[in-house]
């Protein structure tokens, strides 16, 4: 028998999940507390947070991060959460605040926004252990003064310049973990990888686009037994 022959077991319910581009396997992951993370599925949904096989959970949302959502989001999941503490609209010791809290209710790392200043990263670097990832969206970043503030991880998230300022961080950094948005087709995830991500971020189909094509497909089974 191959050695690397993978069994897979799949239940009846939980047969209909969303699954990551199988092509981001190809990057080197990022080991957290004897895990190893290749996939991170970007969503807030805890639906479909618990039928996903992916690898983690990057929980970012656009309002004020809530204690009560990082609770509800941790407990659905089966696979390690990491969750956003603002950064941007939400700033100063509040996001410190929130940061130790998820840290409480079991979050694997947290995720702050580009605008974090580099002092209030040293602060979370003071208080909390677990990861902080801080994300980045423009090549004129000063990545530098992130990783010396106490960033842990860094989260590329550049729209079609990703692959180019992942490029960039890993000249200037050649070993430090980079997560990387990984684009719409298996050209660009394969594109962000080589350039140096050691993971990707995947963000799934609407819950309700999936629900849609699911009426679909029952309307259809009707029509043709109508027919028949």
């Amino acid at each position: 028998m191959n050695s690397k022959y993978v069994p897979e077991i799949k239940g009846i319910l939980r047969s209909h999940m969303i699954e990551v581009p199988e092509v981001i396997r190809e990057a080197s992951g990022i080991r957290v507390f004897g895990k190893r993370i290749k996939s991170l599925v970007f969503s807030t949904d805890v639906a479909v947070i618990k039928n996903t096989n992916a690898d983690a959970v990057i929980a970012v949302y656009p309002f004020t991060p809530q204690p009560v959502i990082t609770e509800a989001i941790i407990n659905s999941a089966d696979i390690p959460v990491f969750c956003g503490v603002g950064g941007g609209i939400t700033t100063g010791k509040r996001v410190v605040n929130l940061a130790l809290d998820a840290e409480f209710k079991g979050a694997m790392g947290v995720v702050v926004n580009s605008p974090t200043p580099n002092e209030l990263v040293v602060q979370m670097r003071e208080t909390i252990d677990i990861p902080i990832v801080v994300t980045v969206v423009s090549e004129f970043e000063d990545f530098g003064a992130r990783i010396e503030a106490g960033a842990t991880i860094l989260n590329v998230s550049g729209a079609k310049k990703t692959a180019e300022i992942v490029r960039m961080i890993r000249q200037q950094y050649p070993l430090f973990p980079i997560i990387a948005t990984g684009g719409p087709t298996e050209k660009s995830i394969r594109e962000t990888i080589a350039a140096g991500a050691n993971a990707i971020t995947f963000t799934p189909p609407p819950a309700s686009d999936i629900q849609s094509d699911l009426m679909n497909k029952y309307r259809r089974i009707y029509r043709e037994e109508a027919e028949e």
